[in-house]
């Protein structure tokens, strides 16, 4: 299992309008930044893919810092899951097209 580090700033951009008073990390851009943590160990593009599988489990917060575990097959398939603090928030599957 290969692990990566993913932090969000406290102030993100995103926290202002995603919720006001309540701020998350929208899913689009958790599942966005974990791929491109994982494209960076990989030396991979995923300019074309297919995502299987991404399930949002928890909200993540502006300041909390997620652990990425993921796992690369033979084909070249991806999983991964993500967790703040001990709580998963995130799993899923991408593998990019040839």
């Amino acid at each position: 299992m290969n692990k990566l580090s993913l932090h969000f700033a406290a102030v993100h951009p995103t926290a202002a309008g995603h919720f006001p008073g309540n701020p998350i990390i929208p899913g689009a851009l958790l599942l966005a930044e974990v791929l491109r943590c994982i494209e960076q160990a990989e030396g991979a593009r995923f300019v074309s893919c297919n995502i299987n599988a991404a399930k949002f489990l928890h909200p993540v917060r502006p300041g909390d810092t997620v652990a990425i575990e993921y796992d690369v097959s033979a084909r070249g398939a991806i999983e991964f899951q993500c967790d703040v603090a001990g709580i998963r928030v995130l799993t899923g599957g991408v593998v990019a097209n040839a």
